[in-house]
């Protein structure tokens, strides 16, 4: 199985180089990117200038706050700097934090991003052939791309696409157009996985007449050297994870299980800006469902156990202490001892 490292969203810039060297050192086969109070691919440069070896993956950039070309031209200057190591994982957002947060028009999003995913591979295969640009969509209209401006032609490495995904209907277009697909936190349990991730990429990939898309499981996990550190990231989970549930669009995991009431608990304290309150609603019965709970040298086992069948890999949370190097290496080597 392999093994990716997430990335603390609030590392400073100037921190980067030295994380991702330490990821690459201790043997993952990449880097997740996340997108909150950094631009991902801002992170994703430095992150590649600074290694040799593993993928850096956005885990997500958000699409429909930038424009296609803006974004093939950054994913293009991307692959060609880190010889092929970088792919391209986008996502959707929310419609509040796209018209509230970014100042940008909302429009549904499984359309619009289908046309977006047509609009890069339109743009990447006029920079490959360093010829003219044709995409005429539902929502992206592209057709002019004078030599001056376009960086082709080129043998560069095409950067595969992700697609970051959580409902039945977004798998589903991610199993027609993407390469990969990237599950989110609140929605990676196995038997999810398994019920409605996989069948709704295979019914995509068996319509679009292709190969199913990787699928790589971001999952809740409290791991560390001891148990009293299991115990403190357990809590950070727990504060997450309250965040996250308070969106609509993640709190199905919840009802599946049968806890109807928590979103909305968990909305209320967000509509009244109590903020801090969020956790006290994750009891710790829910919490014992919702994150894997184990030391490095009990991890692989349980990973490999829940995620084996269902996914290609799995994302490991951020780096912790840096004495605990050694143990977290023999972890990532377990886990990926097979692939």
């Amino acid at each position: 199985m392999k093994a990716y490292a997430a990335m603390d969203p609030e590392l400073p810039l100037a921190a980067v180089p030295a994380y991702a060297r330490r990821v690459e050192h201790l043997g993952f086969d990449g880097l997740h990117v996340a997108e909150t109070i950094h631009d991902s691919l801002a992170v994703a440069l430095l992150a590649l200038e600074h290694t040799a070896r593993i993928t850096v993956r956005t885990a997500v950039t958000l699409a429909f706050v930038r424009s296609p070309t803006l974004v093939a031209y950054a994913a293009w200057d991307l692959s060609i700097l880190s010889g092929g190591r970088f792919e391209l994982g986008l996502g959707t957002q929310i419609k509040q934090n796209i018209q509230d947060r970014f100042g940008m028009p909302w429009t549904e999003p499984l359309s619009r991003i289908k046309d977006y995913v047509g609009a890069l591979h339109a743009l990447f295969s006029a920079f490959r052939s360093g010829g003219p640009l044709r995409h005429e969509g539902d929502h992206y209209r592209l057709t002019r791309m004078q030599p001056y401006f376009n960086p082709g032609p080129s043998d560069a490495v095409t950067p595969p696409i992700w697609l970051g995904a959580v409902n039945a209907r977004m798998c589903e277009l991610a199993g027609e157009v993407a390469h990969g697909v990237v599950t989110h936190s609140t929605n990676s349990d196995p038997d999810y996985l398994r019920d409605v991730v996989r069948p709704a990429l295979h019914r995509g990939a068996t319509g679009a007449g292709r190969a199913e898309p990787l699928l790589m499981a971001s999952a809740a996990i409290a791991t560390g050297d001891s148990d009293a550190a299991v115990s403190s990231e357990r809590e950070r989970q727990r504060r997450m994870l309250a965040f996250l549930y308070s969106t609509p669009a993640y709190s199905t995991s919840l009802e599946r299980r049968g806890w109807v009431e928590l979103p909305d608990q968990l909305r209320a304290l967000v509509r009244a800006q109590r903020w801090d309150d969020l956790p006290t609603v994750l009891s710790d019965v829910v919490l014992d469902e919702l994150v894997i709970c184990g030391r490095y040298d009990e991890l692989p086992g349980m990973l490999v156990a829940r995620f084996g069948h269902v996914a290609d890999g799995v994302v490991l949370p951020p780096l912790g202490d840096e004495n605990d190097d050694a143990r977290l290496e023999a972890c990532v080597a377990e886990l990926r001892q097979d692939v």
